[in-house]
């Protein structure tokens, strides 16, 4: 069986590929319970409440989720003030200048979470920009910002937080109740949460979705519409045809999120992953892009040999002949290779991934394995 070591989609397990084969009718009133407990669930690991917060999901990736939130919550010609965290961060800025609001980019190293004073000197210099757009887990670089560090910052200065969360939720902390400034954040169903890819989420503050009624520009992209669909015609029905079966999977994941323990089962695992490939990385001579201690358990990015014969795509290929798979490119101005941590594998898949690794380099003639 091929590993599959990317952030995402990432490797499922058995029961969820099961799902997906059970042929689903949106519209009959036996699939309303399945969406209206999802919904419920999703609103409960994100430590929101039924009074304040409402699931509103969305077909599509996560860029499409990402685009609905910044329309829904920031009028045209409002202002997104944006940490340059990595590759992610800049698609939120070409996702807010593309729908017609401003973002205010600012720039930070991108090998550590943002500081907490930079944020602060930030929105100090941008009194007009009423939210901040903030990538919890950067899939570029592999760092994590915490929100609720960073939200303390945005709420002390009386601004709002858009939060990116997704290649973090599920594994990462996550408490909506105890971060009013947080108008939504957003997700996809095929991360940490490890059901398949096809849905994107938003967890929003129910006030916050009335009072931006109009702002979206878009039928497709407007949560606030979601909200009034949802209203109209009960928690369990999608406004345009979902796709059903990724939904019934999803509901398995959860499951089995349920059974792992939960987010801190689930982020231990991963942080056991993480600490599994950066031992297996150090022991075939290769050096981590991050420090460990802004090495964040989801996306591990590893620097270039310097041997003159690197070649990424034959060291991918060299690695699936193995039985391994990770991403044919990287989202850091260093070239690179990188790894996912995430999905339905353990610490043991990470340690063989590695002896692979090395396995490829030695058929590839790679000697020198010192950082490009």
């Amino acid at each position: 069986m091929l590993l599959l070591l990317i952030p995402g989609p990432v490797m499922t397990r058995p029961e969820v590929k099961a799902a997906m084969t059970v042929d689903l009718a949106p519209w009959d009133r036996d699939f309303h319970p399945l969406l209206a407990s999802v919904r419920e669930r999703v609103v409960t690991i994100a430590g929101g409440a039924p009074d304040t917060h409402i699931t509103l999901p969305l077909q599509g990736c996560g860029h499409f989720v990402t685009e609905a939130m910044i329309r829904t919550f920031i009028p045209a010609g409002g202002k997104l003030l944006m940490p340059m965290t990595g590759a992610y961060a800049q698609r939120m800025v070409r996702l807010a200048r593309e729908a017609g609001r401003v973002p205010v980019p600012f720039d930070v190293p991108m090998d550590r979470p943002v500081a907490p004073a930079a944020l602060e000197a930030a929105l100090a210099a941008e009194p007009e920009a009423t939210h901040v757009g903030l990538v919890q887990s950067e899939t570029g670089s592999g760092v994590v910002n915490d929100p609720a560090v960073l939200g303390a910052v945005a709420r002390a200065a009386g601004r709002r937080v858009l939060l990116d969360a997704v290649s973090a939720f599920g594994a990462l902390p996550m408490d909506l109740s105890a971060q009013p400034e947080i108008d939504a954040l957003v997700f996809t169903s095929g991360k940490c949460l490890e059901g398949m890819p096809g849905l994107g989420f938003a967890v929003a503050r129910i006030d916050r979705l009335e009072a931006s009624q109009g702002n979206a520009g878009s039928w497709s992209f407007d949560l606030s519409d979601l909200l009034a669909h949802a209203r109209r015609s009960g928690l369990g029905s999608f406004r345009f045809t979902p796709p059903a079966q990724v939904l019934n999977a999803f509901r398995t994941a959860l499951d089995l999120f349920d059974a792992e323990g939960r987010q801190k089962g689930r982020l231990a695992r991963y942080a056991a992953n993480t600490a599994a490939l950066r031992a297996g990385i150090e022991r075939i001579g290769l050096r981590p892009v991050l420090e460990a201690q802004n090495q964040g358990p989801i996306v591990f990015n590893v620097h270039a040999p310097a041997d003159p014969k690197w070649d990424l795509f034959a060291f991918v290929d060299a690695l699936k002949q193995r039985g391994v798979l990770i991403s044919n490119f990287y989202n850091t101005p260093m070239p690179g290779f990188r790894v996912g941590t995430i999905g339905a594998v353990e610490p043991a898949d990470l340690t063989r991934a590695t002896e692979a690794m090395g396995e490829a380099l030695d058929e590839l003639g790679l000697k020198r394995r010192e950082a490009a």
